[in-house]
């Protein structure tokens, strides 16, 4: 049975919007604002977050189905796909990078890993910049995905960050990088989706974005300090080494972005910030030295001791203790050249046709170029499990676990159960919300929110930008932001009389500032943050609430960026 999208099912169009975002609304009351008792008799916001999901599953087959006229068939099959979609390759990379970061907690080679890294810095604030946004953008260049958060955030908590605060900055240092993320898929699907070449979207963004990549840096570091009741002045201490590592990442993204080099934008930025920083800290000290244990007994009014001496190892020690995580890195920058994955998906490749789903919703006017689109929304479901970056990740555990830590049978074990305990919670939230997000995107009510910010005329500029944040808060990803809105995108600006790159790049690049906010990243946050899996997500809604603002206010920026380029300074824009 076929099912054309229709996006104002009661035939008025607000009283639609109203309907189409009470999925959403049900899952962010749920998940971040409903008053409920803890067993301790505590008042908290937000209910355990599988309910949460659930709860907004059901609304939203409710919807689809009763609203949108959308066959409970294809309803069931959509949920089953996200579901899916969630457990490969989404939970598969946490699943790696859990396994990988254990793996070197079990054989005591982090402790070794940590003394390297305060040997570069023991500053607290330092040691932020360069693990959640200089190694998280190369890592997110590399694979996407929500890889970065969950490398980073199990770094930044084996340094002696609290969970809470390592999800947060995590989250808001994987901004910037978005739209470049697993070697330039966003912007390679946002091509292909419109039209436009790839060279010219990524030369936009690239005239937007390096603007952030300034700000970024000094935006974590104040939320670092300032979300556990540090000081303003402990944040312009350590400015000459945020500027370096913002404008050392900004300048190799812009100049990459103007070669149109898409692939190569976020890991040229991320490897050119951390070598400049690095280098940076080899002749500069901010006057006072903050580490963890020196913030944290101050929050908690009690004395930190003397400062422990850092332990000096020999490079044949500290390259063994490195292995897993430069492993890491090639492994996941190799999963990523196309060359390479072409090749292995010729290897082992299924791919699987959703029963009642395949082929048949259909886009309709405007998102579609006629009144119905001419084919089907694509509903396939590719077990390329060699291909995933999880995959890369678990291959260079093993690899480093086997030659370089001779990691015994009983400490695989060990790895494996902690592991599997640590994330069956977590994978399971995520693989809700995917198949949430799965049965607004086939039931088209995505596109009726988007429709939304669509009818804003002359702010329309602005409100693109939201349409690309929107977007991401809805799926969880920058890609299928753009391949769901990025057509949208285009029709809009042609029937407005704006210029359609700078609209379809607004897509993207907003977009990035919703990444902070899905359920999915803080889901995946939470997992690589919280060896307690229970406690990790109590705390989604707890994330979500300091996320949410920060989320909001960049978006802002970025749309009224986007206006200026638009109305006052439209030389910014690459000639088509």
């Amino acid at each position: 049975m076929q099912y054309l999208q229709n996006y104002n099912p009661t035939g008025n169009f607000w009283f639609s919007v109203l309907l189409a975002a009470l999925p959403i609304i049900a899952l962010l009351y749920f998940l971040a604002l409903h008053p409920h008792k803890a067993k301790n008799g505590e008042r908290i916001l937000g209910i355990y977050a599988p309910y949460a999901a659930l709860i907004a599953v059901v609304v939203a087959f409710v919807i689809a189905i009763f609203v949108n006229g959308m066959p409970a068939s294809m309803t069931l099959a959509a949920f089953g796909y996200g579901v899916a979609s969630g457990l490969f390759p989404i939970g598969w990379i946490v699943f790696g990078a859990i396994f990988l970061y254990t793996m070197t907690v079990v054989t005591g080679k982090f402790e070794i890993v940590k003394d390297s890294i305060a040997g570069i810095t023991a500053d607290r604030r330092l040691q932020a910049l360069l693990v959640a946004f200089s190694f998280g953008a190369f890592i997110e260049g590399a694979s996407g995905f929500g890889t970065p958060v969950a490398v980073a955030g199990a770094i930044m908590v084996g340094l002696g960050f609290r969970p809470l605060t390592a999800a947060v900055v995590c989250l808001i240092a994987n901004t910037a990088p978005v739209a470049w993320g697993a070697i330039g898929t966003p912007v390679l699907t946002l091509a292909k989706v419109t039209g436009i070449n790839d060279g010219l979207i990524t030369q936009m963004a690239g005239r937007q974005l390096p603007f952030f990549s300034l700000i970024i840096p000094f935006w974590l570091v104040a939320t670092l300090v300032l979300m556990e009741k540090g000081k303003w002045k402990e944040v312009w201490e350590v400015w000459p080494a945020i500027l370096v590592t913002g404008l050392s990442f900004a300048a190799v993204q812009f100049t990459m972005a103007e070669y149109g080099l898409t692939m190569l934008v976020d890991i040229g930025a991320g490897m050119g910030s951390i070598i400049i920083t690095s280098l940076f800290l080899k002749v500069w000290i901010p006057k006072n030295i903050i580490t963890n244990e020196m913030a944290y007994a101050k929050l908690e009014g009690r004395d930190p001791g003397k400062p422990k001496a850092i332990p000096k190892h020999s490079w044949p020690v500290l390259l063994q203790a490195w292995m897993p995580w430069v492993f890491l890195a090639i492994f996941v920058a190799m999963w990523g050249v196309p060359s390479i994955k072409t090749w292995l998906n010729g290897l082992f490749n299924p791919q699987y046709n959703v029963p009642f789903l395949h082929l048949l919703s259909f886009k309709t006017a405007p998102v579609s170029v006629g009144a119905v689109a001419k084919t089907g929304e694509a509903a396939v479901f590719g077990f390329n499990l060699i291909t995933m970056a999880g995959t890369g990740i678990l291959i260079a555990a093993f690899i480093t676990g086997i030659l370089f830590l001779r990691v015994t049978a009983a400490q695989w074990k060990e790895i494996l159960v902690t592991t599997v305990v640590r994330l069956k919670i977590p994978i399971s939230v995520i693989s809700l919300v995917i198949g949430l997000s799965y049965i607004t995107k086939y039931a088209g009510t995505d596109v009726t929110l988007a429709l939304a910010f669509a009818k804003t005329g002359v702010l329309y500029p602005f409100f693109a930008v939201m349409i690309g944040w929107l977007g991401v808060f809805l799926t969880g990803s920058d890609t299928a932001s753009n391949s769901l809105f990025g057509n949208l995108q285009l029709v809009t600006a042609q029937q407005l009389g704006l210029n359609p790159l700078l609209m379809v790049t607004a897509n993207s690049t907003g977009g990035v500032m919703g990444k902070m906010i899905d359920a999915q990243s803080i889901t995946v946050a939470t997992a690589a943050c919280y060896a307690d899996a229970d406690e990790g997500v109590r705390n989604i809604g707890v994330i979500f609430r300091k996320v949410f603002w920060h989320s909001i206010v960049l978006a802002f920026l970025m749309g009224l960026l986007t206006m200026l380029q638009a109305y006052v300074f439209p030389w910014m824009i690459p000639t088509m």
